[in-house]
């Protein structure tokens, strides 16, 4: 078995090209970690950038890009079945997997090896602890993990009033239906981060929302819209698909969403880097690499510390 690569860092670090080089100079398959990515024809707004996973004339093999439809939500669950599958598929081909992305809660449930069940939602209960303090939902919550035998996640599972309550959703779904849990282990992994100057990363996030701008993203929500796609289906879906949705039904004029959308992507980078000093904070070891070095000195340092 070869020791999986994961390759992290926040949008606009340029994590996916170093992937795709590593992988193409070791043999590597890439494992897409990006919750948005999963769907077919969100290619701009997502920054599939598939021109990326071309080295040298070469096509880098990757998994978990295009494997859903638009309109449909993908869950934390579905993703850590989907990587399994094709983690130990590029295992059996001896090639080495490289877990690439920005989406930390996908990364850590896979290295981790969180145990999950598919639970659906429970609109009723929902609505019978809307109002409630996060207190009293971290009490209900004990109540229930006591019931069903389940450990509190040290204080993840409640955080906010909105995990807490999916989590008592999640314990009262198992207490009325006690289902096998598919038990999938942590996998270990040399964790590469691609740390970007955060000036440097601002920028390049201005320039990079002018490109797909230009490059027809607003087009590309526009035709998700036409082939029937409800425009709430598309807001759940954050950054650039909520933004140019709400410019394409009229609540926003054209300048508000591009302002608005730069600053919360600003936002999420600024989201994402906090999730993985939170890992550090939680025993995973971060390899930080400059994003700034050439690439061929960026491969030599993942080479190093990977052999």
């Amino acid at each position: 078995m070869k020791t999986m690569i994961t390759i992290l860092g926040p949008t606009a670090s340029g994590k996916t090209p170093v992937a795709a080089h590593l992988a193409a100079e070791i043999g590597g398959e890439i494992i897409s970690a990006d919750s948005r990515q999963v769907y077919r024809r969100m290619d701009i707004g997502t920054g599939k950038d598939l021109a990326d996973y071309i080295v040298d004339g070469q096509q880098v093999s990757y998994h978990l890009i295009d494997i859903r439809e638009p309109g449909t939500k993908y869950n934390l669950f579905e993703y850590q079945q989907d990587f399994f599958e094709v983690y130990q598929e590029i295992q059996g081909r001896d090639a080495v997997p490289i877990l690439c992305g920005g989406t930390g809660l996908y990364i850590e449930a896979v290295l981790k090896g969180f145990h999950l069940s598919p639970v659906p939602q429970n609109q009723e209960l929902r609505d019978s602890l809307e109002g409630k303090s996060l207190a009293e939902l971290t009490e209900m919550l004990k109540d229930l993990k006591a019931k069903t035998g389940s450990n509190m996640h040290n204080t993840t599972d409640v955080d906010s009033c909105q995990r807490a309550i999916r989590a008592i959703e999640i314990e009262t779904y198992n207490l009325q239906h006690p289902t096998p849990r598919r038990e999938l282990p942590p996998v270990d992994s040399l964790i590469i981060g691609i740390d970007i100057d955060r000036e440097l990363r601002r920028e390049k996030i201005t320039r990079r929302l002018k490109a797909r701008l230009d490059g027809g993203m607003v087009e590309e929500v526009k035709a998700l819209l036409d082939d029937g796609i409800p425009a709430e289906d598309l807001i759940y879906y954050g950054l650039e698909y909520k933004f140019v949705t709400e410019y394409l039904t009229g609540a926003l004029s054209y300048d508000e969403m591009v302002r608005r959308l730069e600053i919360a992507i600003h936002q999420f980078a600024k989201r994402q880097m906090t999730w993985f000093r939170g890992m550090e904070r939680r025993g995973f070891k971060i390899n930080w690499i400059d994003a700034a070095l050439p690439m061929e000195e960026k491969i030599s340092q993942i080479q190093q510390l990977y052999h």
